[in-house]
């Protein structure tokens, strides 16, 4: 595989890592380069990893794996833009904090399984996975951290916050529908 395609393939799968990036830093109250840079290596880790993952077990489980994983994405996706959607309504109610321990895993495992569908289809080529897997990581990472300063950038707007809140829990279920429709399609 050349580098050029390496890097497109990168590129591509960060995409949804960096929409998501966006409505974490939409969240974020203090600390912005720290949880810029969790963020970023939560989603880099993620992506380096199922990637890695999918190639493994594009050897072994692609039949029981490929038919579920894009409904998997979507009802995470789903599920927590919802959440954060009912959190804006509510005008006495706390944002949702996307930005936690156990959300960011979520979010991270949510946008990497595509990355575990390429690993399968890379295997399938009978490509290496070593150089392709920290290409992905690594923009993943330079593209999610650009994400979360572009949301804290957003979110000094104060008095539009409710608003970008929904926004974010719209770019989640519109990344959640678009992984489906995509596998389903």
């Amino acid at each position: 595989m050349d580098l050029i395609s390496i890097v497109l393939i990168a590129i591509g799968l960060a995409m949804d890592a960096f929409a998501v990036s966006v409505s974490c830093g939409l969240c974020v109250n203090y600390g912005r380069y720290v949880i810029a840079f969790k963020s970023a290596f939560m989603f880099g880790f993620f992506q380096w990893g199922m990637l890695s993952l999918g190639w493994v077990a594009g050897f072994a489980f692609r039949a029981y794996i490929e038919p579920v994983d894009h409904w998997i994405a979507f009802i995470l996706l789903a599920l927590i833009g919802g959440k954060m959607w009912k959190e804006s309504m509510d005008e006495n109610g706390t944002p949702i904090d996307l930005t936690g321990f156990k959300m960011l895993l979520a979010l991270a495992l949510a946008t990497s399984i595509d990355a575990f569908a390429a690993g399968i289809g890379i295997s399938a080529l009978g490509y290496h996975i070593f150089i392709p897997s920290i290409y992905v990581g690594v923009i993943t990472f330079i593209l999610s951290l650009l994400g979360v300063l572009l949301g804290c950038k957003m979110a000094q707007y104060a008095r539009y916050r409710k608003y970008l809140d929904r926004l974010g829990a719209v770019i989640l279920i519109g990344i959640g529908i678009k992984i489906l429709v995509e596998h389903l399609y």
